[in-house]
């Protein structure tokens, strides 16, 4: 039987409906240094003393993807996707990375697994060029169940107003994208449902973009980057696009990997379901000048930016 991901446990119009009631409450609390805040990839906040430089910030978790973890005794590459997904959005503003915290709650306190885990924070925060300076440990039993516990993060950047990104998208810029290493850490209470909870592919690491976005950033390559977390492409590239743009992109431009393919066919799932849940492959989206889209040989040529008629992101050939 065919199922989605509000049959899976995930209510989208929820969480749709909590952001639209929580962003007048958090932007009644704005000042005059705020550049951008909530629905951006990662908020900007211009330093006090030099209104030149914005410090960039970001917080996440792991997700369900922990319950995957546990059901392997797997815990050593988690923190790589903790960084992971918080360093990714650092970068779709251009920022250079500074620090990192992370806050692990437990029901109880295994010294051999925190330590499993921090290694693996530690790992991940090499890979995104973060300097791990703190964080929390919180014992709590009778909030966690026996033998679980929650993983979120918190990172922190820097970028100089006229640096950052997005800037400059305009139609007919080329949309590149770059390989996720699989699913990363997003759709998995659908993902749970569908395929064995043991399969080792389900814990590969979400891949850190820093190393190959970075020298691109710093040739002046890049007018914008969209992260593709949950809401996949579908969601996560028109949240780069300026108003009055669309993506368009060519679903014939690339294979979904092996892990995609096999979610969709046994799942019985959509194929709106899965542009709307998954990567299916593309972990970051580059907006680039069409002569720039040469320098960026290791990409792969996804569609282009349009002027908008009615859906931010158009599937088909680009012409």
């Amino acid at each position: 039987m065919a199922i989605d991901y509000t049959q899976a446990g995930v209510d989208i119009a929820a969480g749709e409906e909590t952001v639209q009631r929580l962003t007048p409450l958090a932007t009644s609390t704005y000042d005059a240094n705020v550049r951008t805040g909530v629905g951006s990839f990662a908020a900007a906040y211009a330093l006090p003393q030099d209104s030149s430089q914005l410090l960039v910030s970001a917080t996440d978790g792991v997700g369900t993807k922990l319950l995957v973890a546990l059901a392997q005794n797997k815990v050593d590459t988690i923190g790589i996707d903790l960084v992971a997904m918080i360093a990714n959005d650092l970068l779709t503003t251009g920022a250079q990375p500074l620090f990192f915290l992370d806050y692990l709650a437990v029901d109880k306190l295994r010294p051999d697994q925190a330590t499993q885990i921090l290694a693996g924070i530690v790992a991940g925060c090499r890979q995104a060029r973060l300097a791990l300076i703190g964080g929390e440990t919180a014992e709590m039993p009778g909030i966690y169940p026996a033998d679980h516990f929650d993983l979120a993060g918190f990172g922190v950047g820097q970028v100089a107003a006229a640096e950052q990104l997005p800037a400059g998208i305009q139609a007919g810029d080329v949309l590149l994208g770059l390989h996720s290493s699989g699913l990363h850490s997003n759709g998995f209470s659908l993902v749970r449902q569908v395929l064995p909870i043991t399969d080792g592919a389900l814990l590969t690491p979400t891949r850190i973009y820093e190393p190959v976005v970075r020298p691109l950033l710093d040739q002046h390559l890049l007018h914008g980057l969209a992260h593709i977390t949950g809401g996949g492409l579908q969601e996560n590239v028109p949240r780069m696009l300026p108003k009055g743009l669309a993506a368009r992109i060519d679903p014939a431009a690339w294979t979904w990997p092996a892990i995609f393919t096999r979610l969709q066919h046994t799942g019985g799932l959509s194929l709106a379901t899965m542009r709307q849940t998954f990567n299916l492959g593309i972990g970051m989206v580059l907006a680039v000048a069409p002569e720039n889209a040469a320098a960026i040989p290791a990409a792969i040529r996804l569609g282009a930016v349009v002027p908008r008629t009615q859906a931010a992101l158009e599937w088909g050939p680009v012409v």
